[in-house]
């Protein structure tokens, strides 16, 4: 992968890392959730804050970081995210109550609504043509295999030393990342351009997602048809319609909401959207499966996500080559079957079960597919941003990640809850994959054509008009 101008080898590793970090914070804390909640004294009811504090943060500010690093520089907003992510680390692991934790947690979600829209959208205003496809490609990987290698160094650090050490390895590295961060990436040319940023339209979309983000994340314990659940999820929409409706009236917007009508960029939203919930989704389930049907520890546990890890990460490598010759609508479509095809075959599972039998197969074959649909998304959004939109598209492909993963892991979970436990996770898995399917069928009818997305995938971004 030759870089370009004003980046180095060593650009792409530190951006690559810094996302690991991110990801890793998610889904290691999953595992370390017991012994956390005992040592901190926290109950049943309030545990799910240790995630929802992050996911809340960090999923509702994503479109405001990604417009923040066109304006106020990629480079800025990198090193503060990674400076607020790892102080933020600092106070989760020296955290003595259920309040302190969750304060710190949302800290680390603020640091990384900064970092990491602004580590997305360097790639893509670094990279050209096919350098830029693989980036993307190790981009895609991450997200996919970042999550499973998090469970299995969750399991590790938990088993090993103390729930603690999740958050405390973190210093260190981000350190040393912002230390390289400050050598690697590109000086911001520009001066902040603080008149240029939409805090109107910005508290109207962070408050909307951060409704229907609560929403999804409380509906299982509130009750789906509650009326606390309906109210915040329909007043999150009527947000999200009045940032809509502002937004097409404002000279400089947060979200140019008429790129939501190319197909390249809106169809891969929405597939992000489905592609997280099934991936998030799949991670609850198998989880709960291992660790409460099959009474793994938490390192063995950690272990059994490590085939999915490598699955993910060769889907994503495979799927960059292919999207290249291929365009992205039938690799999609056909990643979102191998997806289906997996999780009926994970909806098999019993409690006489074996991870060998029941759990291995279906696991590697969604996880090649969720690779390709990881990297087939991010190249839709993003191929053909212009240098000074490229932030804001990095932030709309973030926040379908999490808003589809906070989807995913409320309405599979729910699914899991209410029958007897080992039938009541296939039943969640089966419903995985009809998602997963009519994610299949969607791909086909909403994304453009190889023949129309080829040449915006080969074109330098200043190249694309704006429609």
């Amino acid at each position: 992968m030759a870089p370009t101008t004003h980046t180095s080898r060593w650009l792409l590793p530190v951006l690559l890392v810094a996302q690991l970090m991110v990801i890793l914070d998610i889904s290691a804390v999953n595992v370390a959730l017991p012994d956390l909640a005992k040592d901190l004294g926290i109950s049943g009811g309030d545990i799910a804050w240790t995630i929802t504090s992050y996911s809340l943060v960090f999923g509702s500010l994503l479109l405001l970081g990604g417009r923040a690093a066109d304006l106020l520089g990629r480079r800025r907003l990198f090193v503060t995210g990674l400076g607020v992510f790892t102080v933020s680390s600092l106070g989760s692991a020296l955290a003595t109550g259920a309040g302190t934790l969750f304060a710190a947690r949302a800290g680390q979600g603020l640091g990384a609504a900064m970092l990491s829209p602004a580590a997305l959208s360097t790639i893509t205003a670094a990279f050209h043509g096919p350098a830029r496809t693989k980036a993307l490609g190790a981009w895609g990987a991450v997200g996919g295999a970042g999550a499973a290698i998090g469970v299995l160094l969750g399991g590790a650090l938990t088993e090993v030393a103390d729930w603690r050490a999740i958050f405390l390895i973190n210093l260190p590295v981000g350190a040393a990342l912002a230390a390289a961060a400050l050598i690697v990436v590109a000086r911001d040319a520009a001066r902040p351009r603080w008149r240029g940023l939409d805090l109107r339209g910005a508290l109207f979309a962070t408050a909307g997602a951060g409704a229907i983000i609560y929403a999804l994340s409380q509906g299982d314990s509130a009750g789906w048809l509650s009326a606390r659940t309906l109210g915040i999820g329909t007043a999150g929409l009527a947000g999200l319609g009045a940032f809509a409706w502002l937004e097409l009236r404002v000279s400089q917007p947060l979200l140019r909401v008429q790129r939501l009508g190319d197909r390249a960029i809106g169809g891969g939203f929405a597939l992000m959207l489905l592609g997280s919930a099934v991936l998030f989704g799949a991670f609850l389930l198998i989880s709960l499966y291992l660790q409460n049907v099959l009474g793994t520890g938490a390192l063995e546990t950690g272990l059994g996500f490590l085939p999915l890890a490598l699955a993910t990460g060769a889907g994503a490598h495979a799927g960059s080559h292919v999207i290249g010759k291929a365009g992205v609508r039938l690799p999609m479509s056909a990643a979102f079957a191998a997806v289906a095809v997996g999780m009926l075959l994970l909806s098999g599972v019993d409690a006489g079960g074996s991870y060998v039998s029941d759990v291995l197969p279906g696991m590697l074959i969604a996880g090649v597919g969720l690779g390709v649909v990881l990297v087939a998304v991010a190249m839709s959004v993003l191929s053909g941003a212009r240098d000074e939109e490229s932030g804001m598209l990095s932030g709309l492909n973030t926040t379908g990640h999490e808003i589809g993963g906070s989807l995913g892991v409320a309405v599979l979970g729910s699914v899991a809850a209410p029958a007897q436990f080992a039938s009541g996770i296939g039943d969640a898995f089966a419903a995985a994959g009809g998602l997963a399917a009519v994610a299949a069928l969607l791909a086909l009818a909403l994304l453009p054509s190889a023949r129309s997305f080829l040449p915006r995938l080969r074109l330098a971004p200043s190249a694309m008009p704006i429609h």
